[in-house]
């Protein structure tokens, strides 16, 4: 059983639309602004696997409504940007495309996680014209993307390790120093951002 059915593909085409659409938007901004508005990006739709232990978790019937509609990260990407305020500039190029929406979002780079994450979230609800699992067409999907600069996916990546590999000696000092060093990688970025912005005055 394929829990996204015959949606399949067209996850696969919003991806592959999507991941082009970001590397024009760098192309592009690279070509006005002589930099790289982010450095790299990543994309995957979400595994069968994983979403079949997801909507496990979550007490949904294992379906493509569950998988499409419960939950709204079967699309994924990831931008990583050098600075802080690339980030939110990518936030408003996103927010200006026409086919897309913005259905809810979540400043952990402002609000950071008790155990020191950052990152910013947000959920796309994009409009294509295939149909989707509620029989419209156009039909609309969900897509997550996460926004950091690369010190907090260096961090986000150590955390990651720390939560799924089960047999750590001394979680709870371990926890304690990511924490630590989150707070130093923050202090970093709004360093290095701010020399950023001393060079640029000087143009």
């Amino acid at each position: 059983m394929n829990i996204y059915g015959k949606y399949a593909p067209t996850l696969d085409k919003i991806l592959n639309q999507l991941m082009n659409r970001f590397d024009e938007l760098n192309n592009n901004y690279q070509k006005v602004h002589h930099e790289r508005l982010y450095e790299h990006l990543n994309g995957r739709v979400k595994s069968e696997a994983s979403m079949e232990e997801k909507c496990t978790r979550k007490h949904y019937p294992l379906n493509a409504h569950s998988a499409l509609r419960e939950v709204r990260d079967s699309i994924g990407l990831r931008v990583v940007c050098n600075f802080i305020d690339d980030i939110y500039t990518c936030i408003d190029y996103i927010k200006s495309w026409d086919d897309v929406s913005v259905y809810n979002e979540k400043d952990y780079i402002t609000n950071a996680k008790p155990n020191g994450y950052r990152s910013y979230h947000m959920i796309l609800e994009i409009t294509v014209p295939d149909e989707d699992v509620d029989g419209n067409i156009p039909g609309h999907y969900f897509v997550e993307v996460q926004l950091r600069t690369i010190a907090m996916d260096t961090w986000a990546s150590l955390e990651h390790e720390m939560k799924y590999k089960h047999q750590i000696k001394n979680p709870e000092m371990i926890g304690k120093e990511l924490k630590r060093v989150a707070d130093e990688l923050a202090s970093c970025d709004v360093s290095m951002q701010t020399i950023r912005q001393l060079i640029k005055e000087g143009d």
